[in-house]
């Protein structure tokens, strides 16, 4: 069994930062890739940003590109997120997810475990 916890969400002002931790345990060798998506109400779940847990390559949805910083820890077995210069549209519920497949994906449907979400309000 695979278990995804999320932390770090909270409370900040416009231009400010926060970095989200999702600690992963059970089977975490069996996930290629790992991936920060968000909801805001009312609307689908999108992707923020995934690295692939064994050389790290990165890869960003173009709304975060040079504010966001995805990390992963492999003796941990955690992966950040690390936000900057935060905007109020960046309020939403962060989830963190796993992918069992070697290529990566931008869908979240093809995430097959994920976390219970850390909420992130974002203030002007």
């Amino acid at each position: 069994q695979v278990q995804l916890l999320e932390s770090g969400g909270g409370l900040v002002q416009a231009g400010g930062s926060l970095r989200l931790s999702c600690a992963a345990s059970g089977r975490t060798f069996s996930f290629y890739h790992m991936g920060w998506f968000r909801q805001a109400p009312g609307k689908g779940r999108e992707f923020v940003a995934n690295i692939r847990w064994s050389g790290g390559s990165t890869y960003y949805a173009d709304s975060v590109k040079g504010r966001f910083t995805i990390s992963r820890d492999n003796v941990k077995n955690t992966v950040y997120l690390q936000m900057n210069s935060l905007k109020p549209e960046d309020t939403a519920v962060y989830y963190c997810a796993g992918r069992t497949y070697s290529t990566g994906s931008y869908s979240p449907s093809e995430y097959g475990y994920w976390g219970q979400g850390t909420q992130v309000t974002v203030s002007s």
